[in-house]
Order: structure tokens, then C-alpha cells, then sequence
């Protein structure tokens, strides 16, 4: 999927320094806690989980990821895979961001696909790496149409992790009769595996 973004000097600065801001403050909060050795493996847990829901929002997501399925799904599943992939997101999100241990986020820019849509490019940044490599992008698509910042996706290497999700959750749905149920199923272990 192409994203399609605007030049950056469509951007009005004000929005893009909040959808900035909301990365490089939430992000760098959340790699403390994750690099953060004095808490215990449950405190450090519990900490990026509240601190992980307080900037997405996983509901949205979660349909998201279903694609057509979320149309046809019993009311009683969608609430329950909802459930199953928040504590999925939480898994992955804190896998994704632990392999950056002792890094720290630098916000480089941000473009607008649409008044409430950006994107902000970072990249992350490791003090300890004399390789001469060039630092790891990591992009976060921002929205703000719910009346704040909410992290909706973010890209490592290019790849989109809601929309990589989706792409592999409706595909899974289609080799099991659209079973949602199933996906929970799978949505649990997965996340069991992760931690």
C-alpha cells in the first residue's frame, strides 16, 4: 500500500509538531520503561502496558486488522477478539520495541496524508554502535481525529505492522471459514509465545 504523503511544506507546523511531540515524548516514555533495570519484569510490564493504552487505540485497531470480517462478525466476538488483540499489541509492541535496548528516539520529521492522519519519521538512535551504519527508521502513523494523538501503526524497515496484521489475519479467517473465534485462539498463543 502506497502512502501517498504530501511534501512537507503542506504540513501546517503546528499539527505536525503535535503529532511530533506525541512520538518523541510517548515513545522515548516507553523505551525507559522497557531499558528501566531497578523495576521488577512485572512493574516494567504493567508500566508500558497503561502507558501502551494511553496512546492507542487498540479498539480502532483491532477492527482494523479484520478487514471484511469485522462486518459479518457476531457482536460477542468482535468485543472478544478486541480483548484478545490488546493484549496481543501489547506482547508484539513491547517485543518491538525491547530489541532497541539503550537506544533513544529522534523525531527527524513528520508528513500529513490527511488533516488528522500523519506520519512521523524517527529514527533510533544508539550510542553504544560505532559501525558507521545508518540508524534504524522507525515511522508512527498518527491520528487526531478523536480529539488527541492516538498511535494507530508503526513502520520498522518499511513494513507496516496493522496493515501486515490485517494481511495475515484475514488470510488466516479465510483458511478457517472466518471462524474469529479461531483467531482469538491464535491471537492468545501467539501472545503467550512473545512474553
Amino acid at each position: 500500500m502506497t502512502l501517498g504523503l504530501l511534501s512537507a511544506g503542506s504540513v501546517p507546523a503546528a499539527a505536525a509538531t503535535v503529532a511530533e511531540a506525541f512520538i518523541a515524548d510517548n515513545i522515548q516514555k516507553g523505551l525507559l520503561i522497557l531499558n528501566d533495570r531497578q523495576l521488577t519484569e512485572a512493574d516494567r510490564a504493567d508500566q508500558f502496558q497503561r502507558l501502551l493504552l494511553s496512546l492507542t487505540n487498540t479498539r480502532r485497531i483491532a477492527i482494523f486488522t479484520l478487514g471484511q470480517y469485522a462486518r459479518t462478525a457476531p457482536q460477542a466476538d468482535l468485543e472478544e477478539f478486541v480483548a484478545a488483540f490488546q493484549d496481543y499489541s501489547i506482547a508484539v509492541y513491547r517485543s518491538y520495541l525491547g530489541r532497541y535496548a539503550g537506544q533513544t528516539l529522534k523525531v527527524t520529521g513528520s508528513s500529513q496524508r490527511a488533516p488528522d492522519d500523519f506520519i512521523v519519521t524517527t529514527t533510533m538512535v544508539d550510542p553504544n554502535d560505532r559501525s558507521g551504519r545508518q540508524p534504524l527508521e522507525v515511522d508512527f502513523r498518527v491520528r487526531t481525529d478523536s480529539g488527541r494523538p492516538e498511535l494507530t501503526d508503526f513502520s520498522v524497515l518499511g513494513i507496516w505492522l496493522a496493515l501486515s496484521q490485517r494481511d495475515q489475519f484475514v488470510a488466516f479467517l479465510a483458511q478457517n471459514k472466518g471462524d474469529v473465534k479461531a483467531l482469538i485462539a491464535h491471537l492468545r498463543q501467539t501472545a503467550a509465545q512473545y512474553r
